[in-house]
């Protein structure tokens, strides 16, 4: 049976402000996800016994690793699952040297096809894998290095992905960056309309 898939018709007459209900395993649509945002109005997901389904979309975490984040992908894999999280692995699956660009994208699609929730590109640097993600219409990455800009990244920004340098901060302050970057929310307001304003860059730059 096909997934059920929310478009942006599917909360039209929904007043700015208010909510919508969806279903576990509904697939949000990368337009509908923008508008929602924009409207401020709040998607609550069925609990299981309601839905008759596992509800577990807002704890999925994509996560992608070239061989130089491989060992910290599986440390935070870990610490992912004990915060009740289901991490989504994209690879890569050793310390085999393999391409960033490959697994940054593939965690950027992840979170723009509403595959998951959240996503974390890890690579030696941090850099290479922001950029790469940041190609991906609809993606924000945030390379974030201590705990500040973790929380600046969700409150300013509302980045759907976060990049970590695996071999210039030590494992537990990527941990401990991870959890406060989960758990931040972004702060809306002021911050809304420039987040706006770079979705509008990527549709202004969109290829017909």
């Amino acid at each position: 049976m096909p997934r059920p898939v929310l478009t942006t018709r599917d909360f039209e007459n929904t007043p700015d402000g208010g909510e919508i209900t969806i279903t576990p395993d509904t697939l949000v649509t990368p337009l509908a996800r923008d508008e929602l945002d924009r409207r401020r109005i709040s998607v609550r997901v069925e609990e299981a016994s309601q839905a008759g389904a596992p509800s577990n979309f807002g704890r999925i975490v994509a996560v992608g690793a070239d061989h130089g984040g491989f060992a910290l992908k599986e440390e935070l894999k870990g610490h992912l699952r004990e915060w009740g999280y289901t991490p989504l692995d994209l690879g890569t699956s050793s310390s085999e040297a393999v391409d960033y660009p490959d697994y940054a994208e593939a965690v950027a699609n992840a979170i723009v096809r509403g595959d998951a929730w959240r996503g974390v590109v890890i690579d030696s640097a941090g850099i290479g894998s922001s950029i790469a993600a940041n190609k991906i219409p609809g993606a924000r990455a945030a390379l974030c290095y201590d705990r500040a800009t973790a929380r600046n990244s969700r409150e300013h920004n509302d980045a759907n992905i976060l990049s970590l340098g695996a071999r210039l901060i030590p494992a537990e302050l990527a941990r401990e960056i991870l959890a406060v970057w989960l758990k931040t929310e972004f702060g809306g307001g002021r911050h809304q309309k420039r987040v706006d304003k770079i979705r509008a860059i990527e549709e202004r730059h969109r290829k017909p």
